[in-house]
């Protein structure tokens, strides 16, 4: 039997890695829509969007210039549904160790689609390791990368599998709107009253 290449194995590690991170302990929360109660006292609350995506991870030709076997690179291309419905297009990153079960990854992808019906793009960076078997994974929305009708857009993004099936869950929210703002206008002078003084003699 010939020994998995080191190709094959970063393969391997990075679709259970990436995307296979299974929470036990999952938050479970329902989708709401965006609607006035979101901003409370001058602060931006958080919405929820939840919904399923499928993924393909595509190895791409490893870079010359890295040269180091235990560095791999991989394609994503996605498709959300949901609250989040669009499409992704990214890059990910992968570091090997010699132990088993131990590993990490960076990833950034852009999407672009409709969150709660609003259009627009915005990228999502992610870092995830695994050390000996227990995995931690981050997913963030890019500060100001939002764009068209997402502008401002700021969050997290959790993804969990159930079945083979992947879910996501992102928790976000938009800097909030301008309460409300006063102009003084200087009335013309014949609007101020003048007041007279009567002279006796």
């Amino acid at each position: 039997m010939k020994k998995r290449s080191r190709a094959g194995v970063s393969v391997i590690a990075i679709v259970g890695l990436g995307f296979a991170f299974v929470i036990n302990a999952w938050p479970q929360s329902s989708a709401r829509t965006p609607s006035a109660d979101t901003i409370q006292e001058g602060k931006a609350m958080p919405t929820h969007a939840s919904g399923t995506f499928e993924v393909k991870l595509n190895p791409q030709p490893s870079d010359d210039k890295v040269g180091d076997p235990t560095i791999g690179r991989m394609s994503i291309d996605k498709q959300f549904h949901g609250d989040l419905e669009g499409t992704s297009k990214g890059q990910m990153l992968t570091a090997m160790t010699d132990v088993k079960g131990s590993a990490g990854y960076v990833a950034i992808e852009r999407i672009t689609g409709t969150l709660h019906g609003r259009n627009g793009t915005f990228a999502l960076q992610h870092t995830g390791t695994m050390q000996r078997g227990a995995p931690q994974l981050s997913v963030t929305v890019v500060p100001d990368s939002g764009t068209g009708q997402l502008v401002g857009l700021a969050g997290k993004m959790e993804i969990k599998i159930v079945d083979g099936k992947h879910f996501s869950e992102l928790e976000y929210r938009f800097p909030p709107a301008p309460c409300c703002s006063a102009t003084f206008v200087q009335p013309p002078d014949y609007a101020i009253p003048r007041r007279t003084t009567k002279l006796f003699f």
